[in-house]
């Protein structure tokens, strides 16, 4: 199905003429606009089954990200995020990335890591060997132990064995399972994987397994987004756009060399992916912890993304990173809205989820850097927290956006204020 992400005028819409529009739009069934229309999506009974201790439900809000092109399709992005101007920097990116074609993505095969510990070897640099010489024993063993995804085309491909001769406990092994865990996320399937091996290991080694677990540093399975900006389409009433390249480049360079601004330069990465990764039922907690880890692949924190300018003095951006997504088990099977979001997204593979989280991710870089390398990151920042303070004053409906043009008017956006202005149009 091809779709226009473009949106005209959805911000201005009410929530409910928006999602009028979208069902139109997608052809959402009834029951699909009720999970986003009425409360409790998620039934009490399915949020008991999926951890413990539940006593309620905590909801954020749902949001679609609009003028996405990835490949040359149009995509709708769901965001479920708290935090004012991701979705408009994410949406205002895209649309400046069109005239070019949008985003082009690409990513590696679905390879995750079960990792093995071995203890207690005496000869480590043998017992590697012998580990590598019996491979094949210890592949057919560990697919053994899933043959659904063996038949999908997945399984245990190959074994790597790390040797950590010197550490606190004395020379120690790691072995590597690299599983193809096709359309999963891949946690459970490594981790049963790494148990069933286990004493074929120890009886290889003469070695003693601890630890058989999934490792979340998913550097086998890579997704990556490009873009390409020309000057014109980054100019505004008060910068050339070829001046908004400069200042980018800078503050990408500052990013690369300074781990301190690099951290907050990533962060502002995942305000893109993370609200995805969450609308779409995946676990952000893993996806961060790759993430970090992969931006210190060097020896360095540094940048995820890159900034260039091409001969043309286009502006040029990439990113690559592990994305370790599904779109199997897990509360992507579990949760309607999850499930809902897939069919918004118009996903079939995995690896289709993984390339559009980091093409949004490059989206949301983008926006940072436009804004920090121009007028600074608070005049957008405080205009979209003013609504977040009109709502927290006791605005409702016409009130809110008259409140937040007041504020934002006279530069003054505090709680007190919205008060005091509020208390004013009322009479009291």
């Amino acid at each position: 199905m091809s779709i226009d992400s473009r949106l005209s005028q959805f911000r201005n819409l009410t929530p409910s003429q928006r999602l009028e529009h979208l069902q139109k739009l997608l052809s959402l069934s009834d029951a699909d606009s009720a999970l986003l229309r009425e409360a409790g999506a998620l039934p009490i009974e399915i949020a008991d089954g999926m951890i413990e201790n539940v006593v309620g439900r905590f909801e954020l809000p749902y949001a679609i990200a609009s003028n996405f092109q990835i490949n040359g399709r149009d995509v709708l992005i769901p965001l479920v995020v708290e935090e004012p101007s991701i979705v408009a920097a994410a949406s205002f990116m895209a649309k400046l990335a069109r005239p070019a074609g949008g985003f082009l993505t690409s990513s590696s095969e679905p390879l995750m890591r079960a990792q093995v510990q071995i203890v207690g070897v005496d000869d480590p640099y043998n017992a590697r060997l012998s580990l590598l010489r019996n491979k094949d024993e210890i592949v057919a063993l560990a697919n053994s132990k899933d043959q659904l995804l063996n038949k999908l085309g997945g399984g245990c491909r190959d074994i790597e064995v790390h040797t950590f001769i010197e550490s606190p406990r004395g020379p120690m092994l790691v072995a590597h399972l690299i599983v193809d865990v096709r359309d999963a996320m891949g946690a459970n399937t490594v981790n049963t994987m790494a148990e069933a091996v286990a004493p074929l290991i120890e009886e290889l080694t003469g070695g003693k397994v601890r630890l058989r677990i999934l490792s979340n540093l998913a550097d086998l399975r890579l997704a990556r987004a490009q873009v390409r900006i020309a000057p014109e389409h980054l100019d505004t009433a008060e910068y050339k756009g070829s001046d908004v390249i400069e200042g980018i480049i800078d503050a990408y360079t500052f990013a690369a060399i300074d781990p301190y601004r690099a951290a907050t330069h990533n962060k502002g990465i995942m305000n893109g992916i993370d609200p995805l990764v969450v609308a779409t039922g995946n676990d952000w907690r893993a996806v961060e912890a790759g993430a970090h880890a992969y931006a210190c692949r060097n020896g360095h924190y540094g940048s995820l993304t890159t900034w260039e300018k091409d001969g043309r003095g286009h502006l040029v951006g990439t990113i690559e990173m592990p994305m370790p997504l599904g779109l199997v088990g897990g509360a992507t099977k579990t949760h309607p809205l999850a499930q809902l979001s897939l069919r918004i997204l118009g996903v079939k593979t995995a690896q289709d989820l993984a390339e559009i989280a980091v093409a949004v991710g490059l989206a949301q870089n983008l926006g940072a850097l436009r804004a920090l390398s121009t007028e600074g990151i608070q005049r957008g920042h405080m205009a979209l927290h003013a609504r977040n303070i009109a709502l927290s004053a006791g605005a409702r409906g016409e009130e809110v956006d008259w409140l937040v043009k007041r504020m934002v008017e006279a530069k003054d956006v505090r709680a007190d204020r919205a008060e005091a202005l509020l208390n004013e149009k009322r009479g009291l």
